[in-house]
């Protein structure tokens, strides 16, 4: 695994257990990491944590206006016009294609401080959530001194401007660690984190993901399913997820990489998470 990440010029951070087992390989697997969107995981859980208190409806109807919603590429926040949409849908947007207006939407709802309670009682002691997906734009903004986010990547060969953002400092920002990831995930698919029901909405969510460029690509075959949710920053290019194999084999995996290049498309990152997932559940699968 080292030398996978060391050949795509990456550092990476990589913990990968057996969610029925507890057999677990690991690489960096305890070193705090940058969440990205990977953010959305623990939000997701503390929002269905919240539906099944009955603190929340999911079919909840809300009305979002374009010039209130969170920018980015995808999703809502890609769309012209007014939106009529649920709570719950929102949920979806948040994971299948990582919508960053859906995701703030949520996060308003839910609160912050009970996403970080949620995790802090599943014993993820290390995982917070520093802000919304509008707050980490602001500062990549307010640290690049740039008035948009094309002007941010635009600055990232000047000197010193990488090492000012506090987006990729996981001291400032929303931040966990691998093993935490992968203990989320198998707390979800033991249906531990939530009810039952709840846990099998979010399994669904995660099987929803669009991009299938990372955490699937190690593992090409039309009996294995690979659930997940990717994060990308400058630098930054994370996936976390769940390997399913028809003998009934579930292995959660949580891949961080940081690289010394600010390009927009890395796609040595993207792949060495595919890699290097393989490896490690090859691995667990071949210990007795």
């Amino acid at each position: 695994m080292e030398a996978a990440f060391r050949d795509a010029g990456v550092t990476g951070y990589l913990h990968a257990a057996d969610i029925d087992t507890g057999r677990e390989v690991g690489l960096r697997a305890d070193a705090p990491v940058v969440l990205a969107s990977v953010f959305k995981v623990p939000l997701l859980v503390a929002f269905y944590r919240q539906v099944a208190d009955g603190v929340l409806d999911p079919t909840e109807q809300l009305t979002l206006r374009p010039q209130d919603r969170t920018a980015g590429p995808t999703g809502l926040s890609a769309l012209l016009d007014e939106v009529r949409v649920s709570l719950r849908d929102l949920a979806c947007l948040m994971i299948a294609v990582s919508d960053n207006a859906s995701a703030d939407v949520l996060l308003e709802r839910v609160g912050l401080d009970a996403v970080n309670a949620a995790a802090a009682d599943l014993g993820l002691r290390r995982t917070r959530v520093e802000g919304s997906g509008r707050d980490l734009f602001e500062t990549l903004l307010a640290d690049a001194e740039a008035d948009s986010f094309g002007e941010v990547w635009e600055r990232l060969d000047e000197p010193g401007v990488l090492d000012r953002l506090r987006a990729l400092d996981p001291v400032l920002t929303s931040r966990s660690t691998p093993r935490e990831m992968t203990r989320l995930l198998g707390a979800v698919w033991r249906d531990e984190a939530a009810p039952a029901a709840e846990c099998a909405a979010m399994r669904r969510l995660f099987g929803l993901q669009v991009w299938p460029h990372r955490l699937s690509s190690g593992f090409p075959f039309d009996d294995v399913v690979v659930s997940g949710k990717t994060g990308t920053l400058p630098t930054i290019r994370n996936e976390v997820g769940v390997v399913e194999y028809p003998d009934g084999g579930r292995y959660a995996v949580a891949v961080f990489t940081r690289s010394l290049l600010p390009n927009a498309v890395l796609p040595q990152a993207d792949a060495v998470i595919g890699t290097s997932a393989r490896l490690a559940v090859e691995s667990l699968r071949r210990t007795p």
